[in-house]
């Protein structure tokens, strides 16, 4: 029994002064549990509202392509720039520390290697091993104008519901369907269709013409992938232009890790998604950082 001798009465109440009860600072988030916002604030910066995560999943169709041939020599030495480590649990279980305290968001779909049909996709990991890996969130591929369609957003209610059951965000990753153009409208409906589902978030692709209507229009954060490698000033300049537009961050694999200088690089990247730093500043700090080795 724990000593009561000694106990003094509490007297500092502080009744003139009302209970100030915060609301959460990622749109679309403010009536999920305590636990989903709290795994949400470790993926997306609570100051600035925004997140650079990592993505090295790319091995669980492609195998191991460049820039991701040794993840313990190559990625590795990136992941204190990150906010977020996106990859595969073989990858987090085989190379990653678990002294690690970066937030895991844990590729959960899989499927077809790029051989096949990419859109035949199935769930891949089970809720409980997420529990187990101690991820923030869970990544599922929805295919909107795909072949598998149907498949692939049944695979991303279930991973919602199996989330929610445990207190674990899911992002929906949105996959150009073969036959379907890469325009405002496309991605209006493939990023409305998962956040109206359940998604906690949404990564989709970035475009020139009419990106803030696809921002606007979807009541959860979404983060602008990457894609394929292109220059650095150009990868920059998507970063800051997604930012203006109301994306909450990026998603960004080869364009850092192809990059001349990846440590460089994961570095101007966040200078634009954190401090909202021009493209043409943030390539100059590439360059400076390139240059000092």
């Amino acid at each position: 029994m724990a000593d009561v001798d000694g106990v003094k009465d509490a007297k500092n109440f502080q009744a003139g002064v009302p209970q100030q009860t915060e609301g959460f600072f990622l749109k679309g988030s403010n009536s999920l549990d305590w636990g989903m916002k709290n795994r949400l604030a470790r993926i997306f910066n609570p100051v600035s509202g925004n997140t650079v995560m990592l993505a090295v999943d790319h091995g669980y169709f492609q195998g191991p392509t460049t820039g991701l041939e040794r993840i313990d020599l190559d990625i590795l030495p990136l992941v204190p720039y990150a906010d977020t480590l996106m990859l595969t649990r073989g990858i987090l279980r085989s190379i990653v520390p678990p002294s690690l305290t970066l937030p895991i968001v844990i590729r959960a779909s899989g499927g077809s290697s790029i051989l096949k049909e990419l859109s035949n996709e199935e769930i891949a990991v089970a809720v409980e091993d997420s529990v187990r890996m101690n991820v923030s969130a869970m990544a599922v591929q929805v295919f909107i104008g795909g072949e598998y369609e149907k498949q692939s957003i049944h695979n991303m209610t279930r991973l919602i519901d199996e989330g929610i059951r445990v207190g674990i965000p899911t992002l929906a990753v949105t996959a150009v369907g073969k036959d379907m153009a890469r325009d405002a409208r496309y991605f209006r409906l493939a990023t409305r269709i998962c956040a109206e589902l359940g998604a906690h978030y949404v990564k989709t692709y970035y475009i020139e013409d009419g990106f803030e209507t696809v921002t606007s229009c979807c009541p959860v954060p979404i983060v602008i992938a990457g894609g394929k490698k292109i220059p650095e000033a150009d990868a920059l300049t998507m970063a800051y232009r997604a930012i203006q537009c109301g994306a909450n961050g990026v998603d960004m694999g080869r364009n850092i890790f192809q990059s001349e200088d990846p440590k460089a690089m994961i570095q101007a990247v966040g200078a634009v998604v954190h401090n909202n730093e021009t493209p043409e500043k943030a390539l100059q700090m590439f360059n400076d950082l390139k240059n000092q080795g």
